[in-house]
């Protein structure tokens, strides 16, 4: 009965129309005197718990602020399902653009109770977040028991945030152009030899000019040069973790693997067009290599055009890493909060993270590989193939850290002089090595390379 009636009341809260205002809803509640611990509502989760059957602030009122940039209907309607259990909580969403946000958050959260108790964390940002940030009361081993990134995010045997969900690159072949190729499902790509010659049967070339491309990377160089080195075996950065590394074989094969695509193997051209997504939308390319986001671009722009989705082809069969990811971040809590509100937002968390239906929410509005495990064979999931590609191997795939902007700032550049400058490959990814070290010299970075899995371990 009481998971019937926790069901319930999420379910009416979640139902709440997108087109409301979140910062409204939240104001609704006037912070009333909670006089009832037992909700008779059951606990959730299933090592990260949650019991609402409490009392929070011994049921005195009090309101937290939340920070975040993107989808404050969305995260409102959890602060709703959160304050209908808990009354006696306030809490205001305040979406702030992302233009100025990073600048802003730091100094307000040094403005106490009156600045932001709750904040969405985005990973790149964590130097400038973590001195504020106040760590989890929750076992870290009972998040890693439920969350198969959180071992990523320990630090000093804490946990500051964790992932929701995780983005990775898959690759969308046009469904059309596939069949009148005369492929089928069982010529879907393991290899990247497999998949260069499935992309020469996908190419049109028609008085020697292309018309159809077989595989377009446009635009997307860096992003496969970031990410596919890590199949051969190496890592961008160095044992320590703060030095990166451009020059390893690994990313040589890759550079060349990919300029041999459009040179050698004509499956694709940097002159046609520099979109590679856009290109794909209007019918011109037959594969493309996207994160993914792209479900949702597609959706919104080219609503008619049918594809599917494979996972990245691999250099061997069990490489180190199929490809790097990036996750999409639980909130912060601000360390110089009053205690009231400090004990309310770690609460507030510990629902975030027992709360499978939040969370499934959110990785379907993003298109995210659920980081909870107990979600990860959800079938209404698995419908969106951005999720669907990646979900054989997840735990394949690596975070490198919260990468500063220079890595993939100074890779395009690089892309840009070997594709279009015809540039040397390894003096080129030489001089990007040599400025993305002089500014990694100047930050508090460190790779999270070394809590992969597989790292230092011998295959």
């Amino acid at each position: 009965m009481k998971r019937k009636l926790l069901t319930a009341c999420l379910a009416a809260v979640l139902a709440l129309a997108l087109g409301g205002c979140a910062e409204e809803t939240a104001q609704q509640h006037q912070g009333t005197v909670d006089a009832v611990p037992d909700k008779g509502l059951e606990v959730m989760g299933n090592h990260v718990t949650y019991d609402p059957n409490h009392l929070v602030n011994g049921g005195q009122p009090v309101t937290l602020d939340w920070w975040l940039w993107d989808a404050p209907d969305l995260f409102g309607q959890m602060a709703d399902a959160y304050m209908e259990i808990h009354p006696n909580v306030t809490i205001n969403i305040i979406n702030n653009p992302w233009d100025g946000f990073w600048t802003k958050l730091p100094l307000a959260l040094q403005k106490g109770e009156k600045g932001p108790t709750l904040f969405n964390v985005h990973n790149s940002y964590q130097h400038l977040l973590l001195t504020y940030m106040a760590p989890y009361d929750i076992d870290p081993e009972e998040m890693q028991e439920d969350f198969f990134t959180a071992s990523s995010h320990l630090i000093d045997g804490k946990i500051y945030y964790t992932d929701f969900g995780v983005m990775t690159g898959a690759i969308y072949y046009n469904k059309e152009m596939w069949e009148a190729a005369g492929l089928t499902e069982a010529d879907i790509p393991k290899t990247w030899d497999e998949f260069r010659e499935v992309a020469k049967k996908l190419t049109i070339v028609e008085d020697g000019r292309m018309v159809q491309a077989g595989f377009n990377y446009n635009g997307d160089f860096q992003n496969l040069m970031l990410g596919v080195p890590y199949q051969f075996g190496g890592t961008i950065f160095e044992d320590d973790m703060k030095t990166a590394s451009f020059t390893s074989e690994g990313m040589l094969k890759t550079a060349q693997m990919l300029k041999d695509m459009y040179r050698v193997d004509g499956i694709g051209s940097e002159d046609f067009g520099t979109d590679a997504a856009q290109s794909f939308g209007q019918g011109q390319s037959a594969m493309v290599y996207r994160w993914g986001h792209f479900y949702g671009y597609m959706n919104t722009n080219y609503p008619d055009i049918e594809y599917g989705t494979f996972e990245i082809p691999a250099v061997t069969e069990n490489p180190f890493a199929y490809d790097r990811y990036n996750g999409e971040a639980t909130p912060g809590i601000n360390k110089n909060a009053s205690p009231a509100q400090l004990e309310a937002a770690q609460d507030f968390i510990r629902f975030y993270l027992a709360n499978e239906e939040i969370q499934k929410e959110l990785c379907m509005y993003y298109s995210l590989f659920p980081a909870n495990n107990a979600l990860r064979d959800d079938p209404e999931m698995l419908k969106n193939p951005a999720i669907a590609a990646v979900s054989e191997h997840i735990e394949d795939y690596i975070w490198p850290g919260p990468m500063p902007s220079t890595l993939e700032d100074n890779m395009k550049i690089a892309a840009q002089d070997i594709m279009y400058n015809d540039k040397d490959i390894e003096k080129t990814l030489k001089t990007a090595e040599d400025i993305v070290n002089v500014d990694l010299a100047n930050i508090d970075f460190t790779s999270a390379e070394n809590l992969y899995d597989k790292y230092g371990r011998e295959e």
